[in-house]
């Protein structure tokens, strides 16, 4: 069986999956899977600014699911993404970005980094689930997810995709249906999208928040080294 690599819901939910992506990202300029990523580059580039702040305490504090998180917990800079696995904004930073990122400053332990559930539609909610339920291979399949996103997120039959990322990470056929029709990690997944848009303001995604800074859109690794660097 082939093994995910880094970087490289109730029965009603699996239902809802065979139903049209409805929105996928509301940030500025709406994206959806199709888009095409955009160029990172790590020329020198201004900040972008920021659209507010939070309370780092409150931000931190914990809330219905375990964060999944990279990085030192030490690390001077904290970036918490709040992504839908349908947008193709998030996608083109993931795919993109967060390599660079990674690598310059996860790795070597200038950033925390916290990827947190913010899902617009039933097959991206679908995708967390599956991520959650793979447990220490979250992030393997949030990239999978992502690398793929143009097969799963509009095809006619999402289900059958997802089961086939699934099987990567070890999925049964039973397993993947027991993960998609666990009603409480299905409400724990919304409770988190919830909490950041009534506590936080949190409206689109990639939403970012960088040391208690808000930042909303897909960003290069240029315009994150600009905010990123004066904090280190």
């Amino acid at each position: 069986m082939i093994e995910l690599t880094r970087r490289r819901i109730l029965t009603s939910l699996v239902v809802l999956m065979a139903l049209p992506v409805l929105a996928s990202c509301s940030d500025n300029g709406q994206a959806n899977a199709d888009d095409a990523p955009s160029n990172a580059t790590t020329a020198a580039v201004d900040a972008p600014a920021s659209s507010g702040t939070a309370d780092v305490d409150e931000l931190m504090a914990s809330g219905a699911l375990p964060d999944k998180a990279l990085g030192d917990e030490d690390a001077p800079v904290t970036i918490i993404e709040y992504a839908s696995m349908t947008c193709g904004h998030c996608a083109n930073f993931h795919n993109n970005t967060f390599p660079a990122l990674e690598e310059e400053y996860i790795d070597t332990g200038k950033v925390r980094f916290i990827m947190r559930e913010f899902p617009f539609d039933p097959r991206a909610e679908a995708g967390f689930m599956l991520a959650r339920c793979a447990d220490d291979k979250y992030f393997p399949m949030v990239d999978v997810l992502f690398e793929q996103q143009s097969r799963w997120a509009r095809a006619e039959n999402a289900s059958a995709e997802l089961l086939r990322i699934a099987r990567l990470a070890g999925f049964t056929q039973e397993s993947f249906e027991a993960c998609l029709t666990d009603q409480q990690l299905l409400d724990d997944v919304r409770s988190v999208r919830a909490r950041a848009a009534e506590n936080f303001g949190v409206e689109a995604t990639p939403t970012f928040f960088i040391n208690g800074k808000k930042y909303s859109g897909a960003m290069s690794i240029a315009q994150m080294s600009a905010i990123i660097d004066p904090l280190l």
